[in-house]
């Protein structure tokens, strides 16, 4: 399958050599061996950026907080964990309820664990010491989170740097670190957020390696969902298929997000997959299918759309549709390299969109005067595309400075900054039948002035086609992370031949 230490250089393939970082996190078979050395040298980073900000103070000690066991409601049944997303970038940790320091003048680096009670050795198993964490993070020095309080005091530090920030996904406040007695310490609270998220911003080589494994891992369980869809069973049938691939294969516990898997008409939900959609629809012949998934592993996302008929073959609408949607994947991803503006690359699909729109028959008048009035966000109300990283999500979208544009598609868009060397970002244009957003447009004369009704109308029911894959920025273009099948051809041949393998003919093109 995929088994690339991280030892290796970026992009290299299998080594049978060991790692000389150790220890390692690796789920056995196949599975990919990520070195403690990730979460150290992200450490390092971090306080090099901090020493370079204004307004730091010698003696400053970052403090962290970990994700916490939580229960479902009021039950004693535990959810299952994954850690918080600013700690797993820093630490590494995959247990609950543990405290991280960093000294930024030395950098050492501490970790504190909770101390469990006896019997935890009876209903949950082997209670580790401090060395045992010690060794298996590869961290300075272990302590238990309930002297956090006396350790930090020995440290003598001038302040305590913790974390607090709005995430602009989601408008919430990360949690900031606290604990017992943190009232003895001046604390700052404003100047790390800022420069962590700017450090997760650009990927090391590391972080790039395990991204190309988290995407390997989800195409493969996309073309096997492809393999095995057909008329007649469940859009939940292949959310399953697709969650049993990426955890058998590829040791992913977690998916990214909630699988979406819209068929016929849910293919236009835009994030169809809810308590209250389920993935319940049964699969009819003639059916697009919008499957949106991504695995995840070691808490690093992936995040891929693949859309196809459900039965193997494309009506001449929807390859017209398919069709439109790819070549405006390909224009944006020939056109990203560093310095580009991510808010022209959306305005580049959106404009692609309504150029194929016009040749299909379903809009008719000048492309220039329909971006005007925003036709566009009519069939793409949402964004080209976002961040990746340890969260599906990933932050530093919008910095202090750089707003959202207030007009109907771009106000979607999960980032709005200049695209640089070493973001990892999806690239995801859709074309979509809304009913919602039709009927609000053939009710607006700028807008119903550009629609040929009767055309529309053949569409209506249709859903939605979307193309999503992952890149990485490179100095003067893009890596593609995804390897499907893509082209029309290249899906009707693929679904049609049971025993075919897909050769990653997508993943060569030049951009």
């Amino acid at each position: 399958m995929f088994d690339v230490d991280l030892c290796t250089k970026a992009g290299a393939t299998q080594s049978p050599s060991p790692c000389p970082f150790r220890p390692v996190f690796w789920l056995g078979n196949d599975t990919l061996r990520v070195s403690a050395a990730l979460f150290a040298e992200n450490r390092r980073r971090l306080c090099t950026e901090l020493k370079a900000t204004d307004g730091l103070v010698l003696k400053s000690v970052v403090v962290l907080q970990g994700g916490e066991q939580r229960q479902r409601y009021c039950t004693d049944t535990d959810l299952l964990f994954r850690q918080e997303s600013f700690f797993h970038w820093t630490f590494g940790v995959t247990e609950a309820d543990c405290y991280g320091a960093i000294d930024v003048d030395s950098g050492k680096s501490i970790l504190f664990v909770p101390k469990l009670p006896e019997s935890y050795a009876t209903w949950m198993g082997e209670i580790f010491s401090k060395e045992h964490f010690k060794a298996k993070y590869a961290v300075d020095e272990v302590q238990y989170a309930c002297d956090i309080a006396d350790v930090l005091s020995n440290m003598r530090p001038a302040v305590l740097l913790t974390l607090r920030g709005q995430n602009t996904d989601s408008g919430s406040i990360c949690r900031e670190a606290s604990f017992e007695g943190i009232s003895r310490f001046q604390v700052n609270n404003t100047l790390l957020h800022p420069v962590i998220v700017e450090c997760r911003l650009i990927k090391t080589d590391m972080e790039l390696e395990v991204l190309r494994y988290t995407n390997r891992i989800s195409s493969e369980a996309h073309k096997m969902v492809m393999k095995h869809v057909k008329p007649g069973q469940t859009e939940y049938e292949m959310e399953s298929l697709f969650q049993h691939y990426c955890y058998s294969k590829g040791g992913m516990r977690h998916t990214s997000y909630t699988c979406i898997c819209g068929t016929g008409h849910n293919s236009s939900v835009l994030h169809y997959g809810h308590a209250g959609a389920p993935n319940d629809k049964l699969i009819m012949d003639g059916d697009m299918c919008l499957f949106d998934m991504g695995g995840e592993y070691y808490c690093y996302s992936s995040d891929i759309t693949c859309s196809f008929p459900a039965n193997g073959k494309f009506t001449s609408d929807q390859r017209a549709i398919y069709e439109a949607v790819f070549k405006s994947s390909r224009a944006v991803m020939a056109a990203i390299k560093p310095g580009v503006k991510w808010t022209d690359m959306h305005r580049l699909a959106d404009r692609v969109h309504l150029e194929e729109l016009v040749k299909i028959g379903i809009l008719n008048g000048r492309v220039e005067d329909m971006v005007k009035v925003h036709i566009g966000a009519v069939f793409m109300p949402h964004g080209l595309g976002h961040l990746l990283g340890i969260d599906v999500h990933d932050v530093g979208g919008y910095p202090e400075g750089v707003k959202r544009i207030d007009e109907p598609g771009l106000k979607s868009l999960r980032m709005g900054r200049l695209v640089q060397e070493r973001m990892v970002l999806t690239v995801e244009p859709g074309i979509y039948f809304i009913n919602h957003l039709l009927d609000q447009a053939l009710a607006n004369p700028a807008q119903s002035c550009f629609i040929n009704k009767d055309v529309l109308t053949r569409f209506r029911g249709f859903g939605g086609v979307r193309i999503e894959d992952d890149i990485a920025v490179t100095a003067d273009g893009i890596e593609l992370l995804t390897c499907v099948p893509r082209t029309v051809e290249e899906i009707e041949a693929f679904m049609a031949d049971s025993g075919k393998t897909f050769s990653p003919v997508v993943s060569s093109e030049k951009f």
